[in-house]
């Protein structure tokens, strides 16, 4: 037997589709016999299975076993619960490997699969060797035991091991995710007084889209924060793996910013350390970083790059502006956006008690939002190319470790060609309006010398 991946399925860092579209049930099965196939040749005999909140999560769940099973590998299936909670699992049970069921944040009719094995990112090369090997049919066969183990109450318990923070009055937005359940857990457990919005799980998603990073999002965070009084608030995306906030007076606290926050305790704790963040990341972030005495890296955007990268040098945190917060230390290194929750409550209970005085005194910059659009995927890479060329010919000041991140007086500003989609992604910073104009304005010039202008925005 053989089968063939949707071409647009097999992503850079997860398998991802619509579900009847682009992804189906027989994927689940086919990627079960696949990726158990890879854990028995590396010696391996269990996986851990979890699954978020959506409709068709159960379903997938039913199928993926299946496949594992039938590739001779036992499944331990750890039930409903955010992606970290998988990634937890995956560490400390007695098992190979682990397979979220999850779509993320994306809509409601999407699914897909994110993968760790023998403690590592499955991401690239690991993605697409799964379409091969599903297409020539290179399977193990055999027969595997199904087990289920209720980790939640474990999870919880470790994300509150060592917490030393003070009682906030907190307010929690869980959209509806997978993470809802762990929120209720984890507010009966903390100090202080918490309120909870949306912990119910509804994979259709009916109060707002499960997207921290996108402001209209946190309408209903920021609605209740300024209801009671509230010191701030937490929301989490889809399946739990990132994490936005608001100060009491709400307002945003964006992804790189957070991260200026929760390096400060890290660094009293390991000087000198290397934090990582992505290209989209606020130089005020990297100039924090190093104001600390903590060494500044930015690195490429993507979670399962940025978890290689902190192996490779050690880094104790690393962060990506979408919100994926990644702790190594005291922690697993996996992005977990409910221990990013209660890292922030210990660093805000230390740095002085107050997240609202803590953003006041960050350095005033304006920004623009990710700016997105279209382009042909034959093109997306190429573009990139002929910027970086003419900017090292104009003698620009260019970063090249994910596209072009150039430095002018005024700031800087980011373009880069998505891994996920046919998409080109611009980003620009200045301390000022006027600064910014200019910025964009360079970004467009690029882009109109190699036959583009950006268009609507696309979609995520």
């Amino acid at each position: 037997m053989t089968h063939q991946f949707h071409p647009t399925s097999l992503r850079e860092y997860d398998i991802r589709g619509v579900v009847g579209k682009t992804l189906g049930e027989m994927d689940a099965y086919a990627l079960g016999r696949s990726f158990g196939t890879l854990v028995r040749r590396a010696g391996g005999a269990k996986v851990a299975v979890g699954r978020d909140g959506r409709q068709s999560s159960p379903a997938m769940e039913t199928a993926l076993v299946r496949g594992l099973n039938e590739s001779g590998v036992d499944v331990v299936r750890v039930g409903l619960g955010p992606t970290p909670m998988l990634y937890f699992a995956a560490a400390e049970l007695d098992v190979d490997g682990g397979i979220m069921i999850t779509g993320s944040h994306n809509p409601a009719d999407y699914n897909g699969f994110k993968m760790v094995l023998g403690g590592n990112a499955f991401f690239g090369q690991d993605i697409q060797g799964v379409g091969r090997m599903a297409a020539a049919g290179d399977w193990e066969t055999g027969e595997g035991a199904v087990s289920d183990e209720d980790v939640m109450d474990r999870y919880v318990d470790r994300l509150l091991q060592g917490f030393d923070g003070h009682a906030f009055r907190i307010g929690w937005d869980a959209g509806n995710g997978a993470a809802g359940p762990v929120v209720e857990r984890l507010v009966q457990k903390l100090p202080g007084e918490h309120h909870v919005l949306f912990s119910e799980v509804d994979g259709r998603f009916p109060n707002h889209h499960p997207d921290p990073t996108d402001e209209k999002n946190l309408a209903d965070l920021k609605q209740l924060v300024h209801a009671h009084g509230l010191d701030f608030g937490i929301a989490f995306d889809g399946d739990g793996d990132r994490i936005g906030a608001v100060d009491g007076l709400g307002r945003v606290v964006w992804g790189d910013q957070l991260l200026a926050i929760l390096a400060e305790p890290v660094l009293k704790a390991v000087p000198g350390a290397t934090i990582i963040a992505d290209v989209k990341a606020s130089q005020a972030l990297f100039d924090r970083i190093a104001e600390l005495g903590g060494t500044p890296c930015m690195w490429k955007t993507g979670h399962s790059l940025i978890k290689s990268k902190m192996k490779e040098t050690g880094a104790p945190l690393a962060g990506e502006m979408s919100g994926h917060i990644f702790f190594a230390h005291d922690y697993y290194g996996f992005d977990d956006a409910p221990y990013a929750a209660v890292r922030l409550i210990r660093a805000v209970s230390e740095l002085g008690g107050s997240l609202t005085a803590l953003r006041s005194a960050m350095p005033d910059v304006v920004n623009t939002p990710e700016m997105r659009f279209q382009v042909d995927e034959t093109r997306k890479f190429a573009v990139v190319d002929e910027v970086l060329d003419r900017l090292a010919a104009d003698g620009a000041d260019v970063n090249r470790t994910d596209g072009a991140r150039v430095s002018t007086d005024d700031g800087w500003w980011l373009l880069r060609a998505s891994n996920t989609q046919d998409v080109l992604v611009a980003r620009a910073e200045a301390k000022d309006e006027a600064g910014l104009g200019r910025l964009v304005a360079q970004i467009d010039d690029q882009l109109a010398r190699s036959g583009l202008q950006r268009g609507p925005q696309a979609a995520h």
